[in-house]
């Protein structure tokens, strides 16, 4: 999956973190911990925001919050949309739109932000 995210500036390790990412948005942190955790070494990932810092750019920390903003909710969300609407027609039509409308979004911020910091 990562050649698909890298126009987003997304490396391997944020693709990972997007998986588990699904159950909830908060359950991306605690993967991108441990990702790093395992990349690095152990003095290296005593706190997380030095090591992101050190690894993503101005531009992918931007758009990885634009792709947070329009991905779907969690999974829990899908299920309840499945539940009301009694089909999967919904539900489904409900994560295309999502993800792609996240996927525009992140990549039109990555590329402003990269036009607009010089590189």
């Amino acid at each position: 999956l990562q050649p698909l995210f890298a126009p987003l500036g997304f490396n391997w390790q944020i693709v990972v973190a997007l998986i588990p990412g699904l159950a909830a948005r908060e359950v991306a942190v605690a993967a991108l911990g441990t990702v790093y955790a395992v990349a690095g070494s152990a003095e290296q990932t005593d706190t997380l925001g030095p090591v992101l810092a050190a690894h993503w750019s101005m531009a992918t920390a931007f758009a990885l919050l634009a792709w947070y903003v329009y991905a779907p909710q969690c999974l829990a969300t899908i299920a309840v949309i499945r539940r009301e609407s009694g089909g999967w027609r919904w539900p489904l039509a409900a994560v295309a739109y999502l993800f792609g409308l996240a996927y525009i979004a992140a990549f039109a911020v990555y590329r402003l932000t990269l036009a607009f910091s010089g590189g």
